[in-house]
């Protein structure tokens, strides 16, 4: 009898779009309204994110027999706080001036509710390879919102990307709004709207052509 759960490739892939994190999941909201005011924040958040995503995975899949109902979230808060700690020490240690531009929201990974849910839908019920897949399609789904976020705000905000001057102030304005606090939340607003009205768009020409 086939397995009703998804694939590994469909699990790489539903994560990247058709079940993102951000976009459609709404999942990690802290660190993406945080950190994204900048790609090199964005991008280390992301970097730092998907290791502990893809650590916790593994480890859980590969114990997922041993798990006991009511413990798994406890065994689950326990993995994923082991790899955050060594992804924190990893920044304080080689990329000391990111680490504390960061600041708290590396260690607040541990309560990211993606990490958490990834575990408990996939990694505890899949074999190896999936939870794998799994961790690498919404790292990147993550990535690809994060990134998207980061340089509107970056590129409208301060005319630069990755620290590099694109808009130069001589014929474009800075729009400094979108590199405070409420920034994040209309570019991310704004973001959600334009993917929302592309999945129905294709949605109603799939419909459409059936």
């Amino acid at each position: 009898m086939p397995s009703s759960e998804p694939t590994a490739l469909e699990r790489l892939i539903n994560g990247i779009l058709p079940e993102n994190p951000i976009y459609r999941q709404l999942l990690g909201m802290c660190p993406t309204l945080a950190v994204t005011n900048g790609m090199k924040p964005a991008m280390t958040m992301a970097a730092a994110t998907a290791a502990v995503l893809i650590g916790a995975n593994v480890i859980i899949s590969l114990i997922r027999g041993f798990l006991k109902p009511h413990l798994r979230i406890l065994v689950f808060t326990l993995t994923i706080a082991t790899f955050v700690t060594m992804a924190d020490r990893f920044l304080a240690a080689y990329m000391y001036q990111m680490s504390k531009e960061l600041g708290p929201y590396v260690p607040l990974i541990i309560v990211n509710c993606l990490i958490i849910s990834r575990c408990e839908i996939c990694a505890s019920k899949q074999r190896l390879s999936v939870a794998v897949a799994d961790g690498v399609g919404m790292s990147l789904g993550f990535a690809l919102a994060l990134a998207s976020i980061a340089t509107v705000r970056e590129l409208l905000g301060s005319g630069t990307w990755f620290g590099v001057t694109i808009l130069p102030e001589a014929w474009w304005p800075r729009w400094g709004i979108l590199v405070l606090p409420p920034g994040a939340f209309l570019v991310l607003g704004v973001l959600m709207a334009v993917v929302g009205w592309y999945t129905h768009r294709g949605a109603a020409r799939g419909g459409q052509a059936n």
